[in-house]
C-alpha cells in the first residue's frame, strides 16, 4: 500500500467512524455502470466542503486492490447493487490531491515533474522489472501490458491550478495538455474521476479534456444526490439530534439540482454537509460553510464593473430570481465578458443556485445571504447596507402598526435602490422585500401566494420557532391607493391562506404614486370571523 498507489481505506474509515456519516455509497453503483466503458471519464465539480474529497476516499477504498474492504461496505447501500462484487478491490488505484503537489512546487513544470516522479516510484516498487521507462505514461502502459490490470485514477482538487494561476494561460494549457496525454484514449484507464470546484476549462471551441462527462452545479445529472446532503437526509438528522428541520431549511437549503430521466425529472434540494454537520454537533444554527473562506472572496466578484451586476445582486438580496445565460462562461476565474459570467462563477462557488428550468439564479439560503451582507458592509454600497441594517427597525414598526414609519422606511429604501428601474409593481415588490430583509429571521417570505380568489403579493409566514409573531399579508399598488390594497385583500379573501394564524394576522396595503414619488401605507389587524 502506497501514498498515491492503492492508498487504502484510511480516509473512508475516518468518514464512516465519524459522529455523523450519511451513506453516499450509491455513487459507487453509478461509477460501476461506466467503468471500463467509453463513458469512464467523470468530472464532478461542487463548491468547497460539499463532500468531494470524502467521495474520492470512498472510491479509493472500494476499487483499490491493496486491502479487503468487504466489511467496510457491507452495511451500506452499494453492497446490494448488481455489480458490487464484480469490481470490489479489483483495480490499482492512483489517488492524487493536486493541491498537495501545487503547494510544494515552484511552477507548473515542477508540479508535474514531482507528481510523475512520486507516482512512478511507487509503481516500480509494486511491479519491479515490469518497465525500463521513467515516463509515467510508458510505465503505466508497460505495467498494464504485463499485469492486465487497468487503473482507477482519482484526481481530487483537479482545478486548483486554475485558481492559483488565474492569469497564467501558458501554465493552464501545459497542465491540461499533461492530463490529456496521461488519460485520453489510454487502455490502462478503467476509470478517471476528477473532482474540483470549477468545470473543465474551455479553450476556443473545445476543451482539451472533452472526453469527460461533467457533473456540475449547473448540470448535476444523475449524480446530484451524492454531493451534499438531501432534504430527506437532513430531516433524519434533525430528528436524531432534536433540531428543527424548518430552521435547517431556512439556513442551509436552496441548492436545487435537477435530474432528467426517461421516466420523470426529479429535483434534489441539496445542503452543504459542512454546515449541517456542524449545526447538529453544536446544536445551533449559524454560519459554518462560510468560515472556510472569508467574504473577501465574494466581494471581489460582486463589485466587478459589469453592467447590470449590481442591480442583479440587489434584486437577489431582496429575494428575487434573476435571469442568467451560463453558456458564455469559460470555466475560469478571470475571463468575464458580462455579468452572466460572474453570476455563473458564483453558482459554481456555491454563492448562488441555478434553476435550469427557467434559467435563473438566486441566493440559496440565509447562511449565504449573510455572506453577501458582510461583503456589502465593507464596500461602497453604503445605501444598500444602511437599508438592510434599518430593516429590523422597519419590521418592528410594521408589528406596531406605525403606518407613517413603514411608508417612510420603504421610501428610504427606494431612494437607495435608485439603480433599479422603478416603474411597476414588480420593482415595488423588490424594494419592499429588501426594506424588510431582517424579516427572514422569523418568517418564510412568499411572493404571489395562492390565496382565496387570487394571489397575495407578499406573505410573511411565521416559522415554527417564531409562532409568537403575527402573520402578515402585504398587498402592493401602483398609482392607486393603499386603501384599495386593503380592500382587495378582504374582497378576494386572501386571509384564507393563513387560517391557522387567526387572531394574529396583520394586513398592510402599500401604494406608490409615480407623480409625487411617495409611498403610502395602511395597516390593519385581522379579526377572524370579520371581513375575511
Amino acid at each position: 500500500m502506497g501514498i498515491y498507489l492503492n492508498p487504502g481505506s484510511k480516509g473512508f474509515k475516518e468518514s464512516i467512524h465519524s459522529a455523523i456519516y450519511v451513506d453516499k455509497t450509491g455513487l459507487i453503483a453509478k461509477t460501476n455502470q461506466v467503468i471500463n466503458t467509453r463513458q469512464k471519464y467523470l468530472c464532478v465539480s461542487r463548491p468547497r466542503r460539499f463532500g468531494k474529497s470524502m467521495a474520492a476516499d470512498m472510491l479509493a477504498a472500494y476499487y483499490g486492490c491493496g486491502e479487503d474492504a468487504r466489511e467496510l461496505f457491507e452495511p451500506f447501500a452499494v453492497s446490494n447493487s448488481p455489480m458490487y462484487w464484480e469490481h470490489l478491490n479489483r483495480y490499482d488505484v492512483i489517488k492524487i490531491n493536486m493541491q498537495e503537489f501545487l503547494s510544494m512546487s515552484r511552477d507548473v513544470e515542477d508540479m508535474l515533474g514531482m507528481l510523475q516522479e512520486r507516482v512512478t516510484a511507487e509503481l516500480k516498487r509494486k511491479y519491479p522489472g515490469a518497465t525500463d521507462s521513467d515516463k509515467l505514461i510508458f510505465v503505466m502502459q508497460d505495467i498494464f501490458a504485463a499485469a492486465s490490470r487497468p487503473f482507477v485514477i482519482l484526481l481530487d482538487e483537479w482545478d486548483c491550478l486554475f485558481r492559483e494561476y488565474q492569469q497564467n494561460q501558458k501554465a493552464q494549457r501545459q497542465y491540461l495538455d499533461f492530463l490529456r496525454a496521461w488519460l485520453k484514449d489510454k487502455d490502462y484507464v478503467a476509470l478517471a474521476y476528477m473532482t474540483g470546484i470549477l468545470p473543465i476549462k474551455k479553450y476556443g471551441s473545445h476543451s482539451a479534456l472533452n472526453m469527460f462527462m461533467e457533473y456540475s452545479m449547473t448540470d448535476s445529472g444523475e449524480l446530484a444526490e451524492y454531493f451534499g446532503f438531501t432534504g430527506q437526509e437532513v430531516q433524519s438528522l434533525c430528528r436524531e439530534y432534536g433540531m428543527d428541520f424548518e430552521e435547517a431549511q431556512m439556513w442551509y437549503d436552496g441548492y436545487e439540482l435537477l435530474v432528467h430521466s426517461r421516466d420523470e425529472d426529479k429535483i434534489f434540494s441539496m445542503y452543504s454537509p459542512k454546515s449541517v454537520v456542524e449545526s447538529m454537533m453544536r446544536h445551533k444554527f449559524s454560519t459554518y460553510w462560510n468560515q472556510t473562506e472569508t467574504y473577501e472572496a465574494l466581494k471581489i466578484y460582486i463589485q466587478m464593473d459589469m453592467e447590470g451586476l449590481k442591480q442583479a445582486v440587489i434584486e437577489m438580496l431582496a429575494g428575487q430570481r434573476v435571469p442568467v445565460n451560463i453558456g458564455t462562461f469559460s470555466n475560469d476565474m478571470t475571463t468575464f465578458a458580462t455579468k452572466d459570467d460572474v453570476l455563473t462563477l458564483l453558482i459554481h462557488l456555491g454563492y448562488l443556485t441555478y434553476d435550469s428550468r427557467n434559467e435563473t439564479v438566486r441566493i440559496p439560503n440565509r447562511e449565504v445571504s449573510k455572506e453577501y451582507v458582510n461583503a456589502i458592509h465593507t464596500m461602497d454600497w453604503k445605501g444598500i447596507a444602511a437599508s438592510i441594517q434599518e430593516s429590523q427597525h422597519l419590521l418592528k414598526a410594521l408589528w406596531a402598526m406605525d403606518e407613517e414609519e413603514v411608508a417612510a422606511g420603504i421610501e428610504r429604501t427606494h431612494q437607495e435602490m435608485s439603480i433599479l428601474q422603478y416603474n411597476d409593481e414588480n420593482s415595488l415588490s423588490c424594494t419592499v422585500q429588501l426594506a424588510f430583509y431582517s424579516a427572514r429571521e422569523f418568517y418564510t417570505m412568499i411572493r404571489e401566494l395562492p390565496a382565496g380568489k387570487g394571489f397575495a403579493d407578499i406573505c410573511f409566514v411565521p416559522r415554527k420557532q417564531h409562532m409568537d409573531k403575527p402573520a402578515i399579508l402585504l398587498e402592493l399598488k401602483w398609482d392607486e391607493s393603499a386603501a384599495g390594497a386593503i380592500r382587495q385583500i378582504k374582497d378576494k379573501h386572501y386571509a384564507e391562506a393563513l387560517k391557522e394564524y387567526q387572531g394574529n394576522l396583520i394586513l398592510a396595503g402599500i401604494n406608490y404614486e409615480r407623480k409625487t414619488k411617495k409611498h403610502t401605507c395602511i395597516i390593519e389587524k385581522m379579526q377572524w370571523g370579520q371581513d375575511q
